[in-house]
């Protein structure tokens, strides 16, 4: 790895951010590509920052040994077009820079949104997916992404490929998980399903720009699959009531029936297709696979394979989050 340069997509937002300070931190030359501009001076020099879409990029000259590809649009709810476009178009950019530049490897940021079913499923690999899990057009696009990566190099455009799914990314900068979960609580109170006893895998976000940084010289670069969390399931419960106390808030739980809650996200999600600019419904058949039902991935390729280990534990996690929203508030 020593004297490797590496772009970084999505490089503005937040697991970008941290995959580039992480990189640097470790002595690698890092382009940062993204959007916001603001953001991306604050994380590289004018020298390492392109600023743009993914269409722009490429067309871009620039040799590097590795692209590590943060950039997607992730949200439960929106047209498809858009997911499309930004993750499965996004990605055919990212494809032909890489051809064009000669890159030796692409390392891809899926997810394990791939997985999500209303069923509990418990140490998950990498092969269980159903490439027709049409649930949200985030998971559609995801899947085809994949394919697409995966065809491409075979078709010898991209000559390595390891794509990493990480679960639940949580730190300081979260724009979605914690920020989603605070939300609903203080305005309905967390439904729970099961007691809460549900088995939840999330990530430290630091966690996963190391198995990022890994990937750039380990893994199978025959597009090798790797799942990522923090290794440390918790019963979602628990890992809220930790949350909460952290924050200084009284949890106010809401015990909610499964099969009648997912009547209601399918309804409501009918309702807000047929809707004026098509609102994101307040509950969706996503949401709740994964606040509903177990979901555990095994970590035994990442281990065995990237040399993958949590180095930040999940407690240490949520109290630099909630530490951090404590003190913008």
């Amino acid at each position: 790895m020593s004297g490797a340069r590496v772009l970084v997509t999505g490089a503005s937002g937040f697991l970008g951010g941290h995959v580039v300070r992480d990189l640097q931190a470790h002595g690698i030359e890092v382009f940062a590509a993204g959007r916001n501009a603001e953001t991306l001076a604050a994380v590289a020099d004018a020298e390492h920052r392109l600023t743009g879409d993914l269409r722009s990029l490429a067309s871009v000259a620039l040799p590097v040994d590795a692209v590590i590809h943060c950039a997607a649009l992730s949200t439960p709810w929106g047209p498809w077009r858009a997911f499309r476009e930004a993750n499965v178009e996004g990605t055919a950019h990212v494809v032909e820079f890489a051809r064009r530049n000669g890159v030796r490897r692409i390392v891809h940021v899926s997810s394990p949104s791939v997985y999500a079913a209303p069923r509990d499923r418990l140490l998950i690999r990498e092969a269980e997916v159903d490439p027709d899990n049409r649930l949200n057009g985030y998971i559609r696009s995801k899947i085809a992404a994949e394919a697409l990566l995966q065809a491409a190099r075979l078709a010898g455009e991209v000559r390595e490929l390891v794509i990493v799914r990480p679960r639940g990314l949580i730190g300081i900068g979260d724009p979605s998980l914690i920020p989603r979960l605070i939300d609903v609580h203080r305005r309905l109170g967390m439904p729970l399903f099961d007691g809460g006893e549900n088995l939840i895998d999330v990530t430290a976000v630091e966690n996963v720009a190391t198995a990022l940084r890994l990937a750039i010289d380990a893994g199978d670069p025959a597009g090798g699959v790797y799942n990522i969390s923090n290794d440390d399931p918790r019963p979602f419960r628990d890992l809220l009531v930790e949350l909460l106390e952290l924050l200084g808030e009284t949890p106010r739980m809401r015990p909610m029936n499964r099969r009648a809650a997912w009547g209601l996200a399918t309804a409501l999600e009918g309702i807000c297709r047929v809707t004026p600019g098509r609102p994101e419904p307040p509950l969706t058949r996503y949401t709740l696979s994964t606040i509903a039902y177990s979901q555990t991935l095994d970590l035994t390729r990442a281990k065995a394979e990237l040399g993958y280990r949590p180095h930040i534990s999940l407690d240490d996690a949520l109290a630099r989050v909630a530490a951090n929203l404590r003190a913008a508030a």
